[in-house]
């Protein structure tokens, strides 16, 4: 597991650490980068990306979004 921000700059607050241990890609069970600068966490496994809205990761696989190439 992965974090891609050494702070949170948007205001928001950060993903709890114990939250980010226990969160696993909800299609294919793997670890997750996290990007929270983006409001973002991608799971480079099955190449999805799932938002987070108001601080609350949205892990549905059916919400996430294609990751784009390059974008890691």
């Amino acid at each position: 597991m992965k974090s891609a921000a050494a702070g949170d700059t948007s205001g928001r607050m950060p993903l709890h650490p114990e939250l980010k241990q226990i969160l696993a890609c909800p299609k294919c069970h793997g670890d997750l980068e996290f990007h929270e600068e983006r409001n973002e966490i991608h799971c480079l496994r099955c190449r999805l990306v799932y938002e987070i809205k108001d601080d609350i990761p949205v892990m549905l696989v059916e919400e996430a979004r294609p990751l784009e190439r390059g974008t890691a």
